[in-house]
C-alpha cells in the first residue's frame, strides 16, 4: 500500500540512488484463555506491506501489522490501532511499544533492494470473552511457537532430545578452539545448560540462538538452504514475526515483576488462584501457591470484595479480589515477585 507522496518519493530514491524505508507496524496481542497464553494470529494478510516485498508461497502464521501511513494515521500507535481494527475483531487496552526491528533482509521474499523495511513492534494485553474467531484470524497458543518455553510441568522433553543435540552440533562445527568454547557458554546460558539457572526472561536470546545455529524454520527458510538434520518443533511465522513474538515474552516476562500488567489479563473480579495461573501461564513455570498468595495480598495490589465467592471446581467457594488501581501511586514498583516451586 502506498500513497501518491510516498510513490513519488519512492521514484526520486531510485534516480538519486537512496534507499527508502517503509515503517512497519506489528502487534503482538496477549490473552489468557483456560489459563493458557495466547497470542492473536492473522493468516492471508501478506498484503498489508506490499511495497518491496513478495508475498511467499506459503499461507503462514503471522502478526497483525501493516506499513504506517503519516497521510493517514496522526501517530504511529495509532496506526498501529487501525491496523488492529481492520484485520482483526479485536479493541485492545493496555499497548506499549515493544522494540524497533531494523535489521537488512529481515523479510524473506524482500526482492526491491531499495526499500528497508523498519518495523515498529507493540505489546497489547487484553481479557476479551466472545471473540469472533475462524481459520484465517484466531487465538495461537504461543507455546506452540516456543514449546521449549513451557515449564510449567518441568523442564520440556524437546530440550534434552532435540536442542541440546543441535546445539551440540553447532558447538562442534566452530572452526576454531575459541569460537566453540563462545558457543558453548552462550547455550549454556540461554538454555539453562551445565547446571546453569534457567531465566524466563531470555525468550529472545534463545530464539536467536536456534536461528543463528539453523535449528529453527525461519532459518532454512530465510537463507535458501536445506538441511538432513531434525529441526527444533514450533510452529514457524510468516517474515520475523516470531522474533518480535519472542521478544514480546521475554517483556512482558520481565514487566510482570515490576508493573501490575497481570491484570490487564484477568476478568475485573478474579480469584486469587486464578491470579496465580494467569501468571504461570505468562512465565512459564509453576509458582508456590502459598508465597505467591501472600506476596500478593501484602503488595496491596489487590482486595478483597465483602460478601461475594466464587465457586472454583472441585473446591469450596473462594474469595474474589479485585485490583486496587491506587497502587501505582503508593509503589515505586507494583509487581509480582515470583517464586517458583522448582529449584
Amino acid at each position: 500500500m502506498t500513497t501518491a507522496s510516498s510513490s513519488k518519493n519512492d521514484k526520486t530514491n531510485r534516480a538519486s540512488g537512496e534507499a527508502g524505508i517503509i515503517i512497519g507496524l506489528s502487534a503482538v496481542i496477549v490473552a489468557v484463555q483456560d489459563n493458557e497464553p495466547k497470542v492473536f494470529i492473522v493468516r492471508g494478510a501478506e498484503h498489508a506491506l506490499s511495497v518491496g516485498v513478495v508475498p511467499t508461497n506459503e499461507e503462514g502464521d503471522a502478526l497483525p501489522f501493516g506499513p504506517f501511513d503519516p497521510a493517514r494515521h496522526d501517530t504511529i500507535e495509532m496506526g498501529l490501532r487501525a491496523w488492529v481494527k481492520e484485520q482483526t475483531p479485536l479493541v485492545p487496552g493496555y499497548v506499549e511499544q515493544l522494540y524497533t526491528f531494523g535489521n537488512r533482509g529481515r523479510y524473506a521474499g524482500q526482492s526491491d533492494e531499495f526499500h528497508r523495511v523498519v518495523s515498529v513492534g507493540y505489546l497489547a494485553l487484553t481479557y476479551q470473552e466472545g471473540v469472533k474467531t475462524d481459520d484465517k484470524v484466531f487465538w495461537g497458543d504461543w507455546y506452540s511457537y516456543f514449546p521449549w518455553e513451557d515449564w510449567r510441568l518441568g523442564k520440556p522433553k524437546i530440550i534434552s532430545d532435540v536442542i541440546e543435540l543441535g546445539l551440540k552440533r553447532w558447538v562442534a562445527a566452530a572452526e576454531t578452539k575459541e569460537e566453540k568454547t563462545y558457543r558453548r557458554t552462550r547455550a549454556d546460558l540461554c538454555f539453562g545448560l551445565d547446571n546453569i539457572p534457567w531465566d524466563e526472561e531470555k525468550v529472545l536470546d534463545r530464539y536467536e540462538l536456534l536461528y543463528e545455529a539453523r535449528l529453527v524454520y525461519e532459518a532454512i527458510r530465510d537463507k535458501g538452504i536445506k538441511v538432513d538434520y531434525v529441526l527444533v518443533p514450533g510452529r514457524s511465522m510468516l517474515y520475523d514475526h516470531r522474533r518480535i513474538l519472542a521478544t514480546a515474552m521475554g517483556r512482558l516476562r520481565g514487566k510482570l515483576k515490576y508493573r501490575p500488567v497481570v491484570f490487564e489479563l484477568v476478568p475485573p473480579e478474579f480469584t486469587l488462584l486464578q491470579l496465580q495461573k494467569t501468571v504461570e501461564a505468562i512465565v512459564g513455570h509453576a509458582l508456590h501457591k502459598q508465597n505467591f498468595r501472600r506476596l500478593v495480598e501484602g503488595s496491596g495490589m489487590v482486595e478483597e470484595i465483602p460478601g461475594k465467592k466464587s465457586a472454583e471446581a472441585g473446591g469450596r467457594p473462594a474469595a474474589l479480589f479485585r485490583f486496587r488501581k491506587s497502587v501505582v501511586y503508593e509503589r515505586p514498583a507494583p509487581g509480582v515477585k515470583l517464586s517458583p516451586s522448582f529449584s
